[in-house]
C-alpha cells in the first residue's frame, strides 16, 4: 500500500475516508511571501493605490478562498471551518509582504490546505490589484508552519 493517502492499492486516485475518525479540534497556520519593487510597497503600505486598499481586500479574498478549498482541491474534503484569521506583515526593508493565515475546524480531517489555499490566494489578490505597476513580484515562501488535532497530533516547522 502508498504511504498516499489519496491512492488506493490499484493506484488510482480516491477521496480518503474519513468517516471513523474521531470528531478532533483541528488548526492549521500557514504563510508566505509576496516581494515587489519599493514603490509598489509604499503605495500597499500608505494606502494610495487608486484600487483601494490592497490589505483589505486580499484578507477577504484569503478568507473566502479558505471555504472554497473542498471546491478548488480534487480529492479534498469539504469541511465546516470554525475560524480562520489572515495576518499581514510589511517588511520595508524586504519591499514584502508576509501573509499568515490560521484555520481551525472541529471535525475528521485537517485544515492544512484550507490554511495554504488562503495563503496562495491572499498573495495572488495583492499580485492581482498591484500586476499594472509591478508585474516582476514575486510570491514564495509558502509553507505550512505548524498543524493540531488528528491522529498524527501536533507538527511544528523547524526553526530555521
Amino acid at each position: 500500500m502508498s504511504p498516499l493517502t489519496h491512492f488506493d492499492a490499484s493506484g488510482q486516485a480516491h477521496m480518503v475516508d474519513v468517516g471513523a475518525k474521531a470528531e478532533t479540534a483541528r488548526r492549521a497556520v500557514a504563510e508566505g511571501w509576496i516581494r515587489m519593487l519599493p514603490s509598489t510597497f509604499a503605495l500597499i503600505k500608505g494606502g494610495g493605490h487608486k484600487k483601494g486598499d490592497v490589505i483589505g481586500i486580499a484578507r477577504l479574498a484569503a478568507i473566502m478562498a479558505s471555504k472554497r478549498t473542498g471546491e478548488l482541491i480534487p480529492l479534498c474534503h469539504p469541511i465546516g471551518l470554525t475560524r480562520v484569521a489572515v495576518e499581514f506583515e510589511l517588511s520595508e526593508q524586504d519591499s514584502a509582504v508576509r501573509i499568515e493565515v490560521t484555520a481551525e475546524t472541529v471535525g475528521r480531517t485537517g485544515v492544512e490546505m484550507e490554511a495554504l489555499t488562503a495563503v496562495s490566494v491572499g498573495l495572488l489578490t495583492i499580485y492581482d490589484m498591484c500586476k499594472a505597476v509591478d508585474r516582476g513580484m514575486v510570491i514564495d515562501g509558502m509553507r505550512l508552519l505548524e498543524k493540531e488535532g488528528g491522529k498524527s497530533g501536533h507538527w511544528k516547522v523547524d526553526a530555521q
